[in-house]
């Protein structure tokens, strides 16, 4: 037993393996059902409390959260924290993504950074807990170790987290405990979207065909009939047969929720229907489900569609049903909504089909691309530059600031009028000397700007630190590789009137120089050759050739950790974002995406890549 007082964070397992956090209010929602016990009917509709939520529904049985639409499954966890941390004082840190929009961080990376921000520290780093990021609290920044690229952050105050006290146990089930059971019902939920969950489920428990009634209005429903639903899936525990996905031409939904049996439910319990007494005949839920035929099914469909359509909510799209006899969106979707009642596996739909290539191209189909030059390009192994201290470059870039503001150096955070606070290797010039960026006008100690400089590229370049201006030309540590493009006879999707730009990015693994991670380590390079896509029209050549910049500067790919695979020492993408599906969008790096072309260009000139860099290429 664990003797506590908690706040309690319900989680889902995202497709990278991470603990993603509901937000509280969606916590608390879902809090309520458990703690209300059977007579809640063990599913949380998550559009109630949320609309973006609105395909999702969690089935407490199982610990799954379901998409209506789709039929993905995903893990669900009720997980403890302290009280005093960020989710008990309702602290919710996050970081601006590419769309402009704000994303919390796991919960733990944001205990942590609510942690570090209350002792007052100026930055921390995020490396002890798996991540390759600083968090700098004065410019609310976080700040990429790999490639200096640094985003927005943001701390605001939402609902505290559900509390709980007393004793519990660590592996916990569902009901929250006996006595739940027999305590009086709740007040029904009259919300469409409740009412048809509920109604379904007691078609199914008692086995009824004819018209379906909010909860409310049932009469007669003898409340004694509840018990207690299997566990959820834990270590050990045999998991649900995941082989009763519809699959097949030919055959109804309908049809196939009739058939399917599942053998292996926990012993001593029914899943989706209440337990029976000992020496009783009487049939499980799961039996009862099968006794609804076609017709009922439909009559079923036809009642709870009318329900939401009255009420003005709209009805979940089911899509890409294949098969030889027509099946009603409305059918299918109450048939998922049965299955997952039954503590059935759904997929009620065939997901589509993901296209990473385009089709077979013979040679003389492969054209090059007209305005740019050659079809390959090659980088070799950093030329070290000799003949310039750090104190020399950095001298084209600053102005001597003779009598500084009273404000902090955003490197060392201490105050220009006080000298450096730097404690690393010590730069050949004096601790409190004071510069000014020509260009963007920010001050800083230049003694901390040598310091930077040195733990950098050193290549000629220098970037702002706060507003990112680069000086000089900025070169990357990209591994040496090959990259090739040319046409290919077919459109993209969302581009049907242009042909398509292939580039195909070659790297063999290697051995780590001087300006990597860990150099003489070796790196591996996973997933080489890369293929990327763009369309062949004015705009999309244009971000050719600035890829093409961007690959001689070595800016496309560097060496650290895998964001996908958690791999150390590895190839990586650079902060510039690549198509690398050819006819689909399901990870989302495919088309059509309206947007894309327009922001990848944004990525380039963050990395100092614009029009005019072409033009210094050729000079």
């Amino acid at each position: 037993m664990l003797l506590a007082s908690a706040v309690v964070v319900w989680e889902w397992l995202n497709e990278h393996g991470r603990w993603r956090p509901y937000s509280p209010a969606v916590s608390h929602h879902i809090e309520a059902v458990v703690r209300a016990g059977p007579r809640a009917g063990g599913s949380v509709v998550l559009g109630q409390v949320d609309s973006r939520l609105a395909p999702y529904i969690i089935d407490l049985q199982s610990m799954n959260q379901f998409r209506q639409d789709t039929g993905t499954l995903r893990p669900v966890r009720r997980n403890y924290y302290d009280p005093s941390s960020a989710p008990g004082k309702g602290v919710v840190w996050e970081w601006e993504n590419d769309n402009g929009s704000w994303t919390p961080y796991d919960m733990e990376v944001g205990i942590t950074i609510q942690h570090a921000y209350e002792k007052q520290h100026p930055w921390i780093d995020l490396t002890s807990i798996g991540f390759s990021y600083i968090i700098d609290f004065s410019t609310m920044g976080q700040i990429n170790r790999q490639t200096q690229r640094q985003r927005r952050i943001r701390r605001r105050l939402d609902l505290i987290y559900p509390m709980v006290t007393g004793t519990m146990p660590k592996a916990q089930s569902w009901p929250v405990s006996p006595g739940t059971a027999t305590s009086p019902p709740a007040p029904a939920c009259s919300c469409p979207q409740c009412v048809l969950v509920m109604s379904v489920k007691a078609a199914v428990v008692h086995g009824s065909s004819g018209p379906l009634q909010p909860p409310g209005t049932r009469k007669n429903i003898a409340p004694s009939g509840v018990g207690r639903l299997p566990p959820p899936s834990g270590p050990g525990t045999k998991p649900l047969d995941t082989s009763s996905t519809m699959r097949g031409p030919g055959k109804t939904a309908s049809s196939q929720v009739i058939r399917r049996q599942v053998p292996n439910t926990p012993a001593g319990a029914t899943a989706g229907s209440p337990t029976s007494p000992q020496g009783s005949n009487r049939k499980p839920g799961r039996v009862a489900l099968a006794t609804l035929n076609r017709s009922n099914l439909q009559r079923l469909a036809i009642a709870q569609s009318r329900v939401l359509i009255a009420s003005g909510v709209p009805t979940v799209p089911v899509k890409n049903l294949n098969g030889s006899s027509p099946v009603n969106p409305a059918l299918a979707g109450i048939t998922g909504i049965l299955m997952s009642a039954a503590g059935l596996p759904v997929c009620l739909t065939r997901p589509p089909k993901l296209v990473l290539h385009p089709p077979p191209v013979s040679k003389s189909e492969i054209k090059s691309i007209p305005g740019v030059s050659n079809t390959s390009r090659k980088t070799t192994k950093k030329q070290a530059k000799k003949g310039k201290t750090p104190e020399e470059v950095l001298k084209k870039y600053l102005q001597k600031v003779r009598h500084p503001p009273e404000e902090d150096c955003t490197i060392c955070m201490e105050r220009l009028t006080a000298p450096s606070g730097y404690k690393g290797p010590q730069p050949t010039v004096k601790p409190d000397l004071v510069g000014k960026l020509s260009r963007c006008g920010h001050i800083y100690h230049i003694y901390c700007l040598v310091a930077m400089y040195n733990n950098g590229n050193k290549d000629g370049s220098l970037q702002c630190p706060t507003c990112k201006t680069i000086y000089g030309v900025k070169t990357g540590t990209q591994p040496p590789g090959k990259m090739e493009y040319h046409l290919i006879p077919h459109s993209l999707p969302g581009h049907p009137d242009c042909k398509t730009i292939r580039i195909i990015y070659s790297i063999p693994p290697g051995i780590q120089g001087p300006e990597h991670p860990n150099p003489g380590k070796s790196f591996s390079a996973r997933g080489f050759p890369r293929h990327c896509y763009l369309p062949d029209s004015e705009k999309g050549r244009k971000v050719l050739k600035l890829l093409l910049v961007a690959w001689d500067r070595r800016l496309i790919f560097a060496i650290g950790t895998s964001s996908t695979t958690g791999e150390s020492d590895t190839v990586i993408w650079n902060e510039v974002h690549h198509k690398t599906e050819f006819g689909s969008n399901l990870t989302g790096h495919g088309y059509p995406d309206a947007n894309y072309l327009d922001n990848v260009l944004a990525e380039l000139a963050a990395q100092g890549i614009s029009e005019d860099s072409t033009a210094q290429e050729k000079d």
